[in-house]
């Protein structure tokens, strides 16, 4: 067969099929028209995804007019620095997502979120990059939360990835070594081709006995999750033994916890050290602290004002609060710049609430940084008849250099959206 003729006979999800087994192929020449450029050098490697449980404020995120004369909204205005930097989405959401605060689970896998007991949520953006690109780095993924252990991050079967939530212990995990005898455990562990569900899965299955059917699956889905991340985490034995990256950065020595702007910004510090030392790629924060009376001219708490209801003085105590987490974003971003980081590192800030006050998930918030796009632009989508945000999921891919032809309910790459 002549190298032409194989191309047409290979697709990007060609596979070998025999003996009862199925296997996908890698990506190969001779899926690649005969005449295709080059892959672009300068593709994006990373991608952080900050997600902000209780939403922003449309009217004062949402800037006016479209395109790249869009006129900036109030919470824009401080960022405008970087304004060729970002992109500013608007009129988009995940088709079939619903349920106000609990379609928190479909932030980054997009999945239609009518799930039953009999059903599970389906894999999200940042652990799909991860399973493909994140053995390049010690950890192959953060999953990490202000406040709490719930996150947006899933693994394939469905079940949530618990987010390490204390800035202290993320800072010790990336930065300072492991004492001998802890190194020495763990590669141990590693060589034994043990793990914490081996050492408890006597009492894991005697758990599953005494538990009823819907328990029991949720159960063993959470066990599975637990892991397939110590075989991915275990995957090289040598990161064991290999020092951690020295940074002048100082350990957070007190979080303010009635400021949950402060907080955010202190894991993004973090976040920020974590790319430039290449300790992983692939970052998800999800920001779920309730606490912002530390904040002058805030005395309520952030989940009160979220539920506004249109009332002048808790939109203005909320416009506080929202704005300083743009501007925690925006100064994420730009030190991403300052450090040659920002064109290989996606950088995006949304929601599952586009309306936090009516529990509404339809246009959602979405500012997108960063990845070697071409930026500085408002794409307004249709406000009722939302443009599917998953396209932008398939852009990150695509970007990343994965071939995936499509993700969740994507219908294609997001329109507008275009590489620099």
């Amino acid at each position: 067969m002549s190298f032409i003729s194989l191309q047409k006979h290979l697709s990007r999800r060609a596979m070998l099929r025999g003996a009862g087994v199925t296997l996908a192929l890698p990506m190969l020449e001779a899926m690649v028209p005969a005449f295709a450029a080059a892959p672009d050098a300068r593709q994006a490697r990373r991608f952080v995804g900050v997600s902000l449980a209780l939403g922003l404020h449309n009217p004062n995120l949402v800037p006016e007019g479209e395109g790249r004369d869009y006129k900036p909204s109030r919470y824009l205005a401080g960022i405008q620095d970087i304004r060729e930097d970002f992109t500013v989405v608007s009129g988009s959401s995940h088709p079939g997502v619903t349920g106000g605060h609990t379609a928190e689970g479909s932030i980054f896998s997009a999945c239609p979120n009518a799930r039953g007991s009999t059903t599970r949520n389906t894999i999200s953006l940042d652990q799909l990059m991860a399973k493909h690109l994140g053995h390049e780095t010690r950890f192959p993924s953060l999953v990490l939360n202000t406040n709490s252990q719930s996150s947006p991050s899933y693994t394939e079967n469905g079940s949530m990835i618990p987010a390490e939530n204390s800035a202290m212990r993320l800072f010790t995990r990336l930065f300072v070594d492991d004492s001998p005898a802890e190194q020495e455990r763990q590669a141990e562990l590693i060589r034994q081709g043990r793990s914490v569900m081996d050492v408890v899965g006597a009492e894991a299955k005697a758990l599953q006995r005494e538990l009823g059917a819907g328990d029991r699956d949720k159960l063993d889905a959470w066990l599975t999750s637990v892991r397939e991340l110590e075989q991915r985490l275990a995957a090289n034995e040598a990161w064991t033994h290999r020092p951690k990256p020295r940074v002048k950065m100082a350990p957070p020595a007190r979080i303010p916890r009635d400021n949950e702007v402060a907080v955010e910004r202190i894991f993004l510090d973090i976040i920020h050290m974590a790319l430039a030392t290449d300790s992983t790629r692939f970052i998800t924060l999800h920001v779920t602290g309730n606490n912002v009376q530390g904040i002058e001219g805030v005395d309520e708490s952030y989940h009160n004002l979220s539920h506004h209801g249109m009332d002048e003085e808790k939109l203005a105590q909320l416009a506080i609060v929202e704005e300083g987490m743009v501007r925690e974003w925006g100064g994420f971003v730009r030190r991403l710049k300052a450090d040659k980081l920002l064109n290989e590192t996606m950088v995006l800030l949304t929601s599952n609430l586009g309306n936090a006050s009516s529990h509404d998930n339809k246009n959602m918030p979405v500012l997108f940084a960063g990845g070697g796009f071409r930026h500085g632009s408002h794409l307004a989508f249709d406000q009722k008849d939302n443009h599917p945000l998953p396209n932008l999921y398939l852009s990150a891919l695509h970007r990343l250099g994965l071939q995936d032809e499509s993700f969740a309910t994507s219908t294609g790459e997001m329109a507008g959206l275009e590489v620099a």
